[in-house]
């Protein structure tokens, strides 16, 4: 029988293993170069987890953050200061901050029980009070969700999204596979049929 507290601290170490991944390879202003209408990028993914894992698997349970991050003591992390790489965080850095958040967690996970009481801070104080369990189920959504952001940050990159990609196929295939996709869809562009 697979143990409830092991599988979800599976998943969140696939989820943080899978968003470093797509960092490989690439230099500074790819890893934190605006990449979509609303500035995402691979660093300020990290950037913003590394935080995250501070608080909910941290501060929520009296295990502050050992480190100090500017965009928190300042305030600035409420106007999205958490989500892009200012000039002087280097990618070693965000990526060491991250790191070092997730061991942080890592000790918190492995101490505590999915049942033990914890409070977010920011959180509404009707709702503030929550579990080990709850938060758990929260950082391997949040973690899975910007993974797969950063697959698709990446792609728009150098084409390279998504672990799986060179297994299922070579560019031949991919360009045959969205062309494809492309002529489906333009069966719907406006003004057509």
């Amino acid at each position: 029988m697979v143990d409830l507290k092991d599988e979800l601290h599976r998943k969140l170490h696939e989820a943080r293993a899978g968003l470093l991944s797509r960092l490989d390879g690439l230099g500074e202003y790819d890893l934190r170069r605006p990449l979509t209408p609303s500035g995402t990028s691979l660093l300020g993914l990290v950037k913003h987890l590394a935080g995250v894992e501070y608080a909910y698997l941290g501060e929520a349970f009296g295990r502050p953050a050992p480190e100090k991050m500017a965009w928190i003591e300042d305030g600035s992390v409420w106007d999205g200061a958490d989500m892009w790489a200012r000039a002087d965080e280097s990618s070693e850095y965000l990526i060491g901050l991250y790191r070092r958040a997730c061991a942080h967690g890592d000790r918190t996970i492995g101490e505590l029980e999915l049942d033990s009481p914890g409070s977010v801070a920011h959180w509404p104080e009707e709702r503030r009070g929550t579990t080990l369990g709850v938060l758990l189920v929260r950082m391997v959504a949040e973690t899975a969700q910007h993974a797969g952001h950063a697959d698709i940050v990446r792609e728009l990159v150098d084409g390279k999204g998504g672990s799986d990609r060179e297994a299922q196929g070579d560019d031949e295939h991919w360009r045959e596979y969205v062309a494809g996709i492309r002529a489906a869809a333009d069966a719907y562009a406006p003004g057509e049929g």
